[in-house]
């Protein structure tokens, strides 16, 4: 037989569902009001918690073909899953699952998992060059509960030992999803059954590495005492046995059982209980990430105790597992908070080291000008809409996005509704700003709460806010907008959005300041706002751009970075900037606008351009920018 070249660390098979979980924490899944939607399901949870770790990991499961399904292949590719072996079921719907956080104890869920599209992987679905490409194959319990499901990942597993490869178990045991019980059990953990321990039994032979938690070794081992239930599974594989004890860490037999004490134990740092729920999975990650990379048992424990700890303390599944780096740091630094939600350091290297996209550059048409707009109007073309040349500059973007990857747009809802709708179907990146239009003090354009606001604005959305501050402005009005930064900053976090922090220093004849940039910036980093891109005016200096780069790198180095802003400069003006700019990597592209348009709307809203030559012209206009750009950034 051919030898298949290993390309992949681990391949996960089983379960993919969507879940929706409850929002309001404390009460009773019936009165759930508000729910936030996550990727879910023990295999895919574990496929992305390692590949945020490092590992290269790939998933087999089904989904189907709706909304859903695509939401959930989408984020795998974003969280770099391979997803080559993910398949479209035509007749099936994806799996949901809704969750609740009722207290540390309680979290209601319930399985809406008739008839899905992960319960319809057949034998014939299992690549045996694919499994035998991968480091290590791991299968999950319930993919054991029915016929066809059970024959495909036996069939895996004997694959994966055929070509010399490990084979890992989670024991993941839901009575519910075994029909032991019913819909109203999904949060029940442990109910004794003959028939699930002997088919357990049939798996555990093929296993290189087991875990589960007390109650899962029970029904694995046929005992309701955890040790003999360990010494019965013992009995049938020799392979590594790791148990979850919860506030006790982990216990870790690679050899004889005995007692506890014959086995590594890894006591876990004490954290505040907020959801248990997938913190197995982020547990089976981190050891996962030592394992495979063949670090000592006690190791691959330590790992899995802070993958838990961390997902434990967060809401949601998937989008609590941790980076590599935010691992190692937490491991090595700790954290001051019990609650480790609220340790404001550790949550920003989450954030900014599990976003939904990086960008090496970025080029971005500014079109989100109101007031400007608005003095174009002229009343002689009353078919000449605002909103109609916002969706001219919104297609010449996107005729330009067939020849440049990574543009944007910067657009508002006041003018640009539709805009900011069609853009959604694009591979845009889309800003979208939050201060009302040409104002000085700086002000917000919602008069409710910033989080509630922000609500209603798509994830996919970067919020811009434009604050225009000099330091030697009166303290008053500089401590308002400060207030307003670190408001509009604060709401962003609570709802996952990335924000845009853009510094207007310049005011009527005052040229910006580049030392007034600095220390406006520093004052934000020493209070904790964390801005993912800063849009800074166009400074032809290039030591400043380098002393903006070393000041994110010192607070924030895994930042996007900064976008140079046009004010209604001309090309070659703002190429020389991004000549001064070009030896600064942090310095990703621009964001402009005026410099673009301001001419072309002119004539546009007087009637002596056509709509075509209108898009053209703004095409062309943001095609100069980019080559100046890229002839700047020349080697």
């Amino acid at each position: 037989m051919v030898k298949i070249e290993q390309k992949l660390d681990l391949v996960c098979i089983g379960r993919s569902s969507v879940d929706l979980y409850g929002e309001q924490v404390g009460g009773r899944l019936e009165d759930m009001a508000s729910f936030a939607k996550y990727v879910g399901g023990s295999p895919t949870n574990i496929s992305i918690g390692s590949s945020r770790l490092g590992l290269k990991t790939a998933l087999i499961t089904k989904v189907g073909d709706e909304h859903m399904g695509r939401f959930i292949i989408e984020q795998l590719e974003r969280e770099k899953v391979d997803v080559s072996h993910v398949k479209i079921d035509m007749e099936r719907l994806t799996a949901l699952v809704l969750l609740g956080i009722r207290n540390q104890h309680q979290f209601p869920l319930i399985f809406f998992r008739e008839n899905c599209a992960d319960m319809a992987i057949r034998p014939e679905d299992i690549s045996q060059d694919f499994i035998a490409s991968s480091k290590a194959t791991l299968v999950t319990g319930t993919h054991f509960s029915k016929t066809n499901v059970s024959e495909a990942s036996f069939l895996a597993m004997k694959y994966a030992k055929d070509a010399g490869r490990s084979v890992v178990f989670d024991i993941d045991y839901r009575p519910n999803l075994w029909r032991l019980g019913n819909h109203n059990d999904g949060e029940n953990r442990f109910e004794e059954s003959d028939f699930v321990t002997n088919h357990i039994r049939k798996i555990l032979p093929f296993c290189d590495l087991v875990i589960g938690t007390e109650e899962e070794w029970k029904i694995a081992g046929g005992s309701v005492d955890t040790l003999q239930a360990i010494e019965n599974a013992r009995r049938i594989f020799d392979g590594t046995i790791v148990c979850k004890r919860g506030a006790l860490g982990c216990t870790i037999f690679d050899d004889t059982i005995g007692n506890w004490e014959n086995g590594i134990n890894i006591l876990g740092k004490e954290v505040e209980v907020f959801n248990v729920l997938g913190a197995g999975d982020g547990f089976m990650s981190g050891f996962l990430y030592g394992w495979l990379n063949n670090e000592k048992l006690k190791k691959c424990g330590e790992y899995a105790n802070a993958c838990g700890a961390l997902t434990v303390s967060r809401h949601g599944c998937a989008p609590a597992y941790p980076s590599e780096h935010e691992l190692k740091f937490f491991m090595n630094t700790g954290s001051p908070e019990f609650s480790l939600r609220h340790d404001i350091k550790l949550e920003q290297i989450h954030r900014s080291t599990t976003r939904r996209k990086t960008y090496s550059k970025i080029y971005t048409f500014a079109f989100d000008h109101r007031k400007q707009f608005e003095e174009f109007i002229c009343q002689d073309n009353p078919s000449k809409t605002i909103s109609g040349f916002k969706l001219l500059a919104l297609e010449a973007v996107i005729k330009m996005s067939k020849i440049y990857n990574s543009l944007g747009i910067i657009v508002d809802n006041q003018y640009g509704q539709e805009a900011l709708f069609k853009a959604a179907d694009h591979d845009l990146w889309v800003g979208r700003p939050i201060e009302k239009s040409g104002t000085f003090p700086l002000q917000l354009d919602c008069d409710c709460d910033v989080s509630s606001f922000l609500r209603e604005w798509p994830k996919t959305q970067t919020i811009k806010l434009l604050a225009p501050m000099r330091t030697d402005d009166p303290r008053d009005i500089f401590n308002m907008q400060r207030d307003k930064v670190i408001e509009v900053a604060a709401a962003c976090r609570n709802t996952g959005h990335e924000f845009l922090l853009e510094i207007i220093n310049s005011r009527n004849d005052q040229q910006p300041c580049p030392k007034q940039i600095i220390q406006i910036m520093t004052q934000f980093y020493e209070m904790n706002v964390y801005p993912d891109w800063w849009k800074l005016e166009p400074i032809d200096n290039s030591h400043f751009w380098k002393s903006c780069g070393d000041l994110i790198r010192t607070n924030d180095p895994f930042s996007h970075g900064i976008v140079i802003l046009g004010r209604e400069a001309p090309l070659d003006i703002l190429a020389k900037t991004f000549q001064s700019a070009n030896e600064e990597t942090l310095v990703k592209g621009f964001a402009v606008g005026r410099s673009i348009f301001s001419d072309i709307a002119r004539l546009w809203f007087k009637g002596e351009v056509s709509d075509e030559k209108t898009t053209t012209m703004m095409a062309n206009g943001l095609t100069n920018l980019i080559i100046a750009w890229e002839k700047a950034r020349e080697k």
